[in-house]
């Protein structure tokens, strides 16, 4: 009986193929969009992902500010932000923060799911939110410009 042994080689970060991802959020819910997002960052989607590597690849998300919460957690969920000063911690409705930074709401939501690690920084600076259908990376997406 012959057994099948498979030979894995070690991948190196200079293997890395690093690929652009359009995600558009007209209609579409934060909570179901997020796992797809943070895969996508960390790499985990590619079969050479190993977790001490950052294999992840480039995000941009259009149109952030036509993304629907579920149930009433339009009005109900609250986004804080602590300065560090006594007195320094304000809360923000999401309907509130929806019309202001629809930006903040998709990067607090990815940041809070990827891995808290060395890597988490240059993860979250692939990630590209803009809050209308504008964005300067159609090259990089391979669109028409």
């Amino acid at each position: 009986m012959t057994t099948l042994t498979k030979i894995t080689k070690p991948i190196s970060a200079t293997e890395i193929k690093k690929t652009w991802h359009l995600i558009d959020m007209k209609g579409k819910v934060l909570g179901r969009e997020l796992p797809r997002m943070s895969t996508l960052l960390q790499g985990k989607h590619k079969p050479t992902y190993v977790p001490n590597i950052d294999s992840g690849d480039y995000v941009v998300v259009i149109n952030a500010s036509h993304l629907m919460l579920t149930g009433d957690k339009m009005d109900t969920k609250m986004y804080d932000h602590f300065s560090g000063y006594p007195g320094g911690l304000k809360k923000t409705k999401a309907s509130d923060l929806l019309k202001n930074n629809p930006a903040r709401m998709v990067i607090n939501g990815v940041g809070g799911m990827l891995p808290k690690n060395k890597l988490r920084d240059k993860r979250l600076a692939r990630l590209f939110v803009f809050a209308d259908d504008q964005h300067p990376y159609a090259k990089e997406l391979g669109l028409k410009a």
